[in-house]
């Protein structure tokens, strides 16, 4: 949790949320690009990654506090228990965070500058202040869905569709952002039908990542290779495929 990062500049602007921060997190450019290095933690290599609002995650959350009070964060602030904070392995720093207790359905919105839990199957690590109002305090640890919300301290609202009515197609669209170069092959299939099985299939699996279906010619015939993308190191992409039991190879799209 000692690297030393930086927020991550505005990407776009959408309608600002009534009632969200106003703080603003300054930095240098030189800064953001050291925050955005690669680091090593326990001898597992991690990737700083890009996201856009409405990204989302599932996984373990845990929470951290009287013993790291007071002591330097990634992002070079210390760390307050009692601030709204969080830290995350690869999301950049100054992401606000929405953190969705998936047991007792409480949330919280937070906003990272630290790095961490460098535990296996654990991906937020939420201060005590922000554990407490979603329950970690009592329980430890819990399922949570993370949503990204904004950026700076700044949170952005996401046009949603209802069955009543079409999302907003004339709302500024979200950047297409590049997340990692890291891909998993699950499948390779001379149908696209089975390859849209497969892509399904790991779509829902792993709704964090993008799952793609890419043609190629081998021998005259089309051949439909399924990859699971947006892994930001080779160790996390191992974890993946450990978790799920894939064996399929990596690869760098």
């Amino acid at each position: 949790m000692k690297t030393k990062l930086l927020l991550l500049p505005l990407l776009f602007v959408l309608l600002l949320l009534s009632g969200c921060s106003q703080k603003r997190y300054h930095t240098s450019k030189a800064r953001y690009k050291a925050t955005m290095r690669p680091y090593t933690v326990h001898g597992k290599r991690y990737r700083p990654t890009y996201v856009r609002v409405g990204d989302t995650m599932r996984g373990i959350s845990s929470w951290y506090g009287p013993n790291f009070h007071g002591h330097q964060t990634s992002n070079g602030e210390r760390y307050n228990m009692y601030g709204l904070t969080a830290a995350h392995k690869t999301w950049p720093m100054d992401t606000m965070v929405r953190v969705q207790n998936l047991k007792n359905g409480k949330s919280v919105v937070v906003r990272i500058n630290d790095r961490g839990p460098f535990v296996s199957g654990r991906i937020l690590d939420c201060s005590y202040a922000a554990g407490k109002a979603i329950g970690l305090d009592k329980s430890g640890i819990a399922p949570v869905k993370l949503t990204v919300l904004g950026f700076a301290g700044k949170i952005y609202h996401i046009p949603k569709a209802t069955p009543n009515q079409p999302k907003d197609t004339s709302a500024a669209p979200l950047p297409a952002v590049r997340l990692t170069n890291f891909a998993i092959q699950v499948g390779a299939f001379r149908r696209y039908e089975g390859a849209k099985i497969y892509r399904d299939k790991f779509q829902a699996l792993s709704p964090s990542k993008r799952v793609i279906i890419k043609k190629f010619d081998v021998d005259g015939a089309p051949l439909y290779r399924v990859w699971v993308t947006g892994f930001g190191s080779e160790d996390e992409a191992n974890d993946f495929k450990s978790t799920n039991a894939i064996s399929g190879f990596l690869i760098r799209p």
